[in-house]
């Protein structure tokens, strides 16, 4: 994984920075491509990506299928700059961010996504991305993921007296995935929710937990190229501890997938490939836990708290995400940058404060 800092500003916050994954998933050292020594990756991490003083939100965005390095910069870069656009234009619609403002930074995290276009290729970026990060064997991006977010986290100073568990900053962590991306996150929650260290926040999703490496305040998978029922039997971790066989997930606030019966890649290959329609396609599977059911709205509609305040949330986007439906192989499976999503992602910021 090579880090790397963006140099041009980019609008009137600041920079991008991104963060490549190799194939196994590590951390490789931007000036020398060799891999960084585990013992040196919290150094490595503060010597290249610090998050601004003058950030209220950090947004850590892992891009899916077929995109490669510099469209996957630019796909986190067009989200932050829709949310900036429409907060700046009706910041009465986010009456917490217009409070305390909104001003995110940007860390992309990508990886090698490319194959061909079809089943064969769906396939070998699916089994691609799960060694990537598989907590067991040769991948590695679930535990570097993590590390990174701890980082992040560990940046954010502690609550100055606030009413809620933000820092002094305001500064707020929200997760973003899209396609298989969202695995890279899912796995890194999942290696976090089994680990104890440091501290955590919460919403009223989640009850306050033990000692966590990391939190974050909200996390949203657009797309997910994964089964429906993902939750209950690929990221267990992710869910409400009753047993005792963890500590619990380290999110404060929710899971919010969305989906699209225009997204092809999710729907008709994802069908060849395993037999059955995924996430992106026909939304989350009850299991083990009925989700909140949404459509996506549009900007000038406001998100009810009680709509977003649940564990899932799933977002019914097929009024929206289209393009792409007819000419592209997969459909209209990268349609989620818009305003709309950019509206869903400041109203989970605003719900976060």
């Amino acid at each position: 994984m090579i880090l790397r800092r963006k140099r041009a500003a980019v609008g009137a916050t600041g920079t991008v920075c991104a963060v490549d994954l190799d194939e196994s998933g590590w951390l490789l050292d931007e000036d020398t491509g060799e891999p960084v020594a585990e013992h040196h990756l919290a150094a490595y991490f503060a010597e290249r990506l610090a998050p601004p003083a003058w950030a209220t939100d950090i947004l850590v965005y892992v891009h899916g299928w077929q995109t490669p390095p510099g469209s996957a910069a630019r796909a986190a870069d067009r989200l932050r700059g829709l949310a900036e656009q429409a907060f700046s234009t009706s910041p009465h619609r986010y009456p917490r961010l217009a409070e305390t403002g909104f001003r995110p930074w940007t860390v992309v995290v990508r990886w090698p996504s490319s194959s061909r276009v079809g089943r064969t290729g769906y396939e070998l970026i699916r089994e691609r991305a799960h060694a990537m990060g598989a907590r067991s064997g040769t991948g590695h991006a679930a535990h570097v993921l993590g590390r990174l977010l701890g980082y992040l986290d560990s940046e954010r100073p502690d609550p100055d007296g606030a009413p809620v568990m933000a820092n002094r900053e305001g500064q707020y962590l929200h997760l973003i995935g899209h396609s298989f991306g969202c695995r890279f996150l899912c796995e890194a929650v999942q290696w976090a929710a089994e680990a104890s260290l440091g501290d955590t926040l919460s919403w009223s999703v989640a009850p306050a937990l033990p000692s966590r490496p990391f939190t974050a305040d909200s996390m949203l998978l657009f797309q997910m190229a994964a089964p429906r029922d993902a939750f209950g039997t690929l990221f267990p971790s992710l869910l409400p501890d009753t047993a005792g066989a963890h500590d619990g997930a380290p999110l404060r606030g929710p899971v919010v997938t969305t989906y699209s019966r225009h997204d092809r890649a999710t729907g008709f290959w994802h069908l060849r490939a395993e037999r059955e329609r995924g996430l992106g396609h026909s939304g989350m599977a009850p299991v083990p836990l009925e989700p909140s059911r949404i459509r996506l709205l549009p900007t000038a509609e406001s998100y009810p708290f009680d709509a977003l305040n649940h564990r899932f949330v799933s977002v019914d986007a097929s009024a929206f995400y289209v393009r792409g439906r007819r000419l592209n192989p997969a459909g209209a499976h990268s349609d989620h940058l818009r305003p709309e999503s950019a509206h869903l992602l400041l109203s989970l910021s605003n719900c976060s404060r």
